[in-house]
């Protein structure tokens, strides 16, 4: 009898243990997996775009103080991609053409940024940004040349990006909407087109009426 009690005080200790670490490890549930548990802590800590060097489709360099007082949504890609990118850019240009026109470049822009800039020249972007109908100028296809310069931007925003040594990545797929101070403010699945249409019309709407 003794035995059989102490073997339950221990099994529930053990489950005690278990689910506080749990709800740790879950931000109270709230993140079942280490992506979610990455993209809940990007949202509340809302990290600012770093001052970087970009290069655009055109040729152009600038910096994200370019856009200064529009939102952007931002995905980030790289051309050579035959699997997850295509279909990012053609939920994108979904999102893209669903937004009224009155704010299309003068309250948001959206920007594409390669990660391999090696591949990417301009000259690279501006033949990619024609299969999903980026007009180059209020949806941008940009690279980031320095390399420090590219790695602040992935580890601000969290994204991972893993050279499989055969000249493709590993990497994690999402909507990253910047507001107008150059904040993120929220990352959206990829996957759910209608969702993203519809957050971000809820901001410019909401900015609008501000």
């Amino acid at each position: 009898m003794f035995k059989s009690r102490h073997q339950m005080i221990s099994l529930a200790i053990v489950l005690v243990f278990g689910f506080t670490l749990f709800y740790i490890g879950t931000d109270g549930f709230t993140a079942f997996t280490e992506e979610t548990a990455r993209t809940n802590k990007l949202i509340e800590e809302q990290p600012l775009l770093p001052d970087i060097t970009l290069e655009d489709s055109k040729g152009r360099e600038y910096s994200f103080d370019e856009f200064e007082g529009k939102y952007m949504l931002m995905t980030f890609i790289y051309t050579a991609c035959s699997t997850v990118c295509p279909q990012l850019e053609m939920n994108t240009a979904e999102i893209y053409e669903s937004l009224p026109e009155k704010y299309i470049g003068e309250d948001i822009v959206f920007m594409s940024v390669s990660f391999d800039p090696e591949r990417d020249t301009p000259e690279i972007l501006d033949r990619y940004r024609t299969y999903f109908g980026s007009d180059g100028e209020t949806w941008r296809m940009v690279r980031i040349p320095d390399e420090q310069e590219l790695q602040s931007v992935l580890d601000e925003f969290g994204v991972i990006v893993i050279p499989d040594g055969e000249g493709d990545f590993q990497h994690n797929v999402a909507y990253y909407l910047v507001d107008k101070d150059g904040y993120l403010v929220d990352v959206l699945d990829f996957s759910d087109v209608e969702g993203a249409k519809a957050r971000v019309l809820e901001t410019l709407e909401q900015e609008g009426e501000g």
